[in-house]
């Protein structure tokens, strides 16, 4: 059975981490569920001139947000994990708090009350409290924060280096088979 990955979008800034992580995920034979909320297609619009429909296209299956009967909406969905890249500090509040008010926030409920792998690419500089405080939480129920930083060591020569690194950091922290982000070789 191939395995299925959640893939959610939101407003924050970074949709090119999202685009991304689809698009690898497909070469690596994952099955993505994309749940883009509507201000995640105005940023990926605004970042990467995609639309709604230009983006769907990217994933396997796509799910309105407002769709909260969706397959991803329920615990018996056998999905691996879930990414939300980018993933603003709405979206990880609404998750720090239980509050499944859309099919995102939902389906990001549903893997850390089944006990699954959620990742949440967080996108905010500088943090307050409360950013600090809900990333405590996610981290308290078993979800992982991962702000999309990149790494130097390997010396990226653009950009497109450094988010492909950081999209391949995040798939093997999913357990994708055949991730390969650039690993520290010491010195």
């Amino acid at each position: 059975m191939t395995r299925r990955l959640v893939v959610g979008i939101t407003g924050a800034t970074g949709a090119v981490y999202g685009l991304q992580l689809l698009r690898r995920a497909r070469v690596l034979g994952l099955r993505t569920h994309l749940v883009v909320t509507p201000a995640g297609v105005l940023n990926a619009h605004h970042e990467l001139g995609l639309d709604r429909r230009a983006l769907e296209a990217e994933a396997d299956e796509s799910h309105a947000p407002g769709d909260v009967g969706a397959c991803v909406a329920s615990g018996s969905f056998d999905a691996a994990a879930m990414v939300v890249a980018p993933c603003s500090m709405k979206t990880l509040a609404a998750v720090a708090h239980g509050l499944s008010d859309n099919l995102l926030t939902r389906a990001a409920d549903v893997m850390l009350k089944e006990r699954r792998r959620l990742v949440l690419m967080v996108r905010e500089t500088p943090l307050n409290l409360a950013h600090l405080r809900n990333m405590t939480a996610v981290t308290e129920m078993g979800g992982v924060i991962f702000p999309p930083l990149p790494a130097f060591y390997h010396r990226p020569a653009s950009i497109d280096e450094m988010v492909a690194d950081t999209v391949e950091r995040v798939l093997a922290l999913v357990g994708a088979d055949g991730a390969q982000p650039q690993r520290w070789q010491g010195l």
